[in-house]
């Protein structure tokens, strides 16, 4: 390893360790103190000595340097989770002490890839996993969690954590790992032990239900060509999961989705493969589409089964489809009948299938797919009378948000399909949440 290398890791591990002083500090002494520190990397570091700690294109562009954007992945995290400066410390810890890691374990003794990302292997992976386990529950113990709550809320977090690392993602892991794993930290910390004790015997005969579904679901879906092996397997998954935890009408929701999804797919195909624009595989759907679309509301259904107020993560699980449904209809419809699109973020003309275009026709299409995925959560009860609107208002945020990210990152290399499907879920999910703590009365 380079010096300069070397002491990018260093700084960044000990950096971590001022993770420890949030016990002390009020939010809004926290968030200045962050708030300097990205200026000072950003403005004075360099000058100051620290040249060498910035990568050649960094010197240039520094903020995309991982020296600038920790601090703003620091920052982002006490502004969004002011309120628990705990959760906040511990996915600042994930990312110190998990990346310092992996990157030391990987290099020197890094010998497996791993299947999904050959730039990283399995050791490094392994080395994350345990020294952000680690560096979680010291923090969440020293921030007032119990021992043993700690340290069953920081393994689950750290793997989560350690396979987001993974992804061949192209956004800069000090923002992803650390953000998202504070968000998977915060799910967690509503988990009611005792609820899920309670609820134990009809999981356990959902789950029988469910897996029989499923698996005929999904041999039926790789028989008419809709999803590929990989789609199959990871579609039962899911769906098995969805069912256990969120019931016959959460997995009701997920169905609805996929059939939209299937047709649009299938619908003008000709048209589509005519401009060299459409799915590969004649639109089979692998588990790369799968979990993207589906991962964060997974993670919600798990939450309906277990936290102790459970009707906002039914929302949330809701607008994270109507966000999917909305996105995935207004993409394949739009290429095939919607014209020349323009571009969301410069209203320009653009070809069709172009990252981040948008047209009217499949904006149209996108939110009655929407719209059918809120009725049917309505109909059935998941949601409450009054909320179809907010589901709807919910999924064009996260359908924009897309289409922005799309338009920026995704055509500047900077993220994948995948990765932007799965923002714009989470997008959707938490426009839900913030929508109905806006317009709604406190219940």
């Amino acid at each position: 390893m380079e010096t300069s290398e070397a002491s990018r890791k260093l700084v960044h591990a000990g950096a971590g360790g001022l993770a420890f002083l949030l016990k002390y500090l009020e939010p809004a002494q926290a968030i200045g103190c962050a708030l300097a520190a990205v200026l000072f990397n950003r403005f004075a570091l360099a000058p100051l000595g620290g040249r060498r700690l910035f990568r050649g294109e960094e010197r240039r562009h520094p903020w995309t340097s991982g020296i600038v954007i920790y601090p703003v992945a620091v920052l982002l995290l006490l502004l969004l989770f002011r309120e628990r400066l705990e959760v906040a410390a511990a996915a600042w810890g994930i990312l110190a002490g998990g990346d310092a890691a992996a990157g030391a374990l990987g290099r020197w003794r890094g010998r497996q890839p791993l299947p999904w990302n050959h730039r990283k292997t399995l050791e490094g992976s392994a080395a994350f996993a345990v020294a952000a386990t680690l560096a979680a529950a010291t923090l969440l113990t020293w921030m007032g969690r119990p021992p043993l709550q700690a340290i069953a809320l920081a393994i689950p977090t750290a793997l989560f954590a350690a396979v987001v690392e993974s992804l061949p993602w192209r956004l800069d892991d000090n923002l992803t790992v650390p953000l998202l794993a504070a968000l998977f930290l915060r799910g967690l910390i509503e988990v009611d032990t005792g609820q899920l004790r309670a609820a134990a015997p009809q999981l356990a005969a959902d789950f029988l239900w469910a897996a029989a579904a499923n698996i005929l679901i999904g041999l039926v879906a790789r028989r008419l060509g809709t999803v590929d092996r990989s789609g199959m397997i990871a579609g039962i998954l899911i769906g098995t999961i969805t069912w256990t935890f969120a019931g016959w009408r959460g997995f009701l929701v997920l169905v609805i989705f996929f059939v939209l999804g299937s047709a649009a797919t299938r619908l003008g195909y000709r048209r589509k493969a005519r401009a060299g624009i459409a799915q590969e595989r004649r639109g089979a759907r692998s588990a790369g589409h799968a979990v993207a679309n589906c991962a964060v509301a997974v993670f919600l259904a798990f939450l309906v089964a277990s936290a102790a107020a459970p009707a906002t993560y039914l929302l949330a699980f809701v607008c994270a489809y109507a966000t999917a449904a909305f996105d995935t209809v207004s993409s394949e419809i739009g290429q095939a009948y919607g014209g020349r699109p323009i571009l969301s973020t410069t209203l320009r003309s653009v070809p069709a299938g172009t990252d981040g275009a948008i047209s009217w026709t499949g904006t149209f299409a996108g939110l009655l797919a929407a719209a059918i995925v809120a009725a049917c959560a309505r109909s059935t009860g998941l949601i409450a009378p009054g909320l179809p609107g907010l589901v709807l208002a919910a999924a064009f945020i996260g359908s924009t948000a897309d289409s922005f990210l799309g338009a920026t990152l995704e055509r500047r290399g900077l993220m994948d399909n995948h990765a932007v499907n799965f923002s714009n879920t989470l997008v959707g999910a938490l426009a839900g949440i913030g929508l109905a703590a806006l317009t709604l009365p406190p219940s």
